[in-house]
């Protein structure tokens, strides 16, 4: 039978009703203690809170280990466990302008070509890194700037502290000075200047000359540094005192200045084999690993046997050194540690701080196939 028209009416509306009351569908709450989702990558300070179970203002304080925070030492270990777990990373940003800190040191060298200030930077990029610092590195190698614009730049809040190891001008001693943060010479010394931290270049001169005394060398030349360079002066006067404590006259005519390059060490070579006067060496002793390339490539061009005729030794040690034609027999001299010591007495003094170091870590000789006895 058909249904009657108010029946239809009736169903309609009922339905209609039944529609309205039933609730939307509701979603499910997040488990406890989940973090909200910032973003890939992106974990918040509230991420660590909530996991934690603890108030964003305890994260942040212990984050930047506030000595007044008062907590169980639980708790603060499960808000490190937290921040370990989930990857959390401060902003560098914001942290800095709370701290007016910006974690970062400014290291200036001559020449990022020179392997030797390759070691030193990873000495000191290490231990920034280890005590919480990034590092900037600069060179005043073919850049119009010069070095007091970069000075200027570092000094503009953008580092902490500055360790100077390029070449040293009174100028650009008086711009550190002026610019109320911490900084320090390295590998280098400078009138009038307290703070700095050095190797031991007289000892390290007098172990290349002794491993030659002792393989029966008399006549010693010496490839020296740039005259105005400390580096050099001090590998000089390492030279000289060794000599004399063998017992042999340091002659003038066999000591000759170079840059700290192979072009200069090359040069130096030519300069020294055309004196002609006084006896020939039968050695060599350069103040520079880089420098020794340029004497090896010299003597092969004048056909001198090395180390047949003429025995070489530099000071510092690197990869290279053992791959040269012959491998070259090195001073290897602390430069990794001296970088470290650079960035420790950087971070812990203030710029008034007297800082006069040598660096204790010790140099050895390093004995490969360009030294032998001379030749009969």
């Amino acid at each position: 039978m058909a249904a009657k028209p108010a029946e239809n009416a009736n169903r309609a509306t009922n339905a209609k009703r039944a529609t309205k009351a039933e609730p939307a569908p509701r979603r499910a709450a997040p488990l406890k203690n989940t973090p909200a989702k910032a973003g890939p990558g992106k974990v918040t300070l509230a991420d660590v809170a909530l996991v934690a179970g603890v108030d964003r203002s305890v994260v942040s304080r212990v984050i930047n280990d506030d000595p007044k925070l008062s907590i169980r030492p639980d708790t603060r270990q499960r808000v490190l466990d937290t921040i370990g777990k989930l990857g959390y990373r401060p902003n560098a940003a914001a942290r800095s302008l709370r701290t007016a800190r910006s974690n970062m040191l400014g290291l200036f060298i001559p020449d990022f070509a020179n392997p030797v200030y390759a070691e030193i930077i990873k000495g000191a990029e290490t231990a920034a890194s280890s005590l919480g610092y990034g590092l900037m590195t600069a060179s005043s190698e073919g850049l119009r700037r010069g070095v007091e614009s970069y000075l200027d730049l570092f000094g503009q809040s953008r580092v902490d502290g500055l360790l100077f190891a390029g070449d040293e001008t009174g100028r650009a001693l008086d711009q550190m000075r002026s610019l109320r943060l911490p900084w320090l010479l390295v590998n280098r010394r400078a009138a009038g200047s307290d703070r700095y931290v050095i190797l031991d270049d007289e000892h390290g001169s007098q172990l290349a000359v002794d491993h030659l005394v002792a393989l029966g060398h008399r006549h010693i030349a010496h490839i020296a540094g740039p005259e105005t360079a400390d580096t050099a002066r001090r590998r000089r006067i390492g030279y000289t005192s060794a000599m004399t404590e063998a017992g042999l006259v340091a002659d003038p005519r066999l000591i000759v200045h170079a840059d700290y390059t192979p072009a200069g060490g090359h040069a130096a070579l030519e300069a020294l084999l055309d004196t002609g006067t006084g006896p020939r060496p039968t050695a060599v002793f350069v103040a520079n690993v880089a420098s020794a390339v340029g004497v090896l490539h010299a003597l092969h061009a004048r056909g001198v046997r090395v180390p047949d005729d003429m025995s070489v030794v530099a000071v510092h040690d690197m990869p290279l050194a053992g791959h040269l034609v012959p491998a070259l027999t090195t001073v290897r001299m602390p430069l990794g540690e001296l970088g470290a010591r650079a960035v420790s007495l950087l971070v812990a003094s203030t710029p008034e701080d007297s800082i006069t170091e040598v660096v204790a870590a010790p140099a050895e000789i390093v004995v490969r196939e360009s030294t032998a006895p001379p030749p009969a």
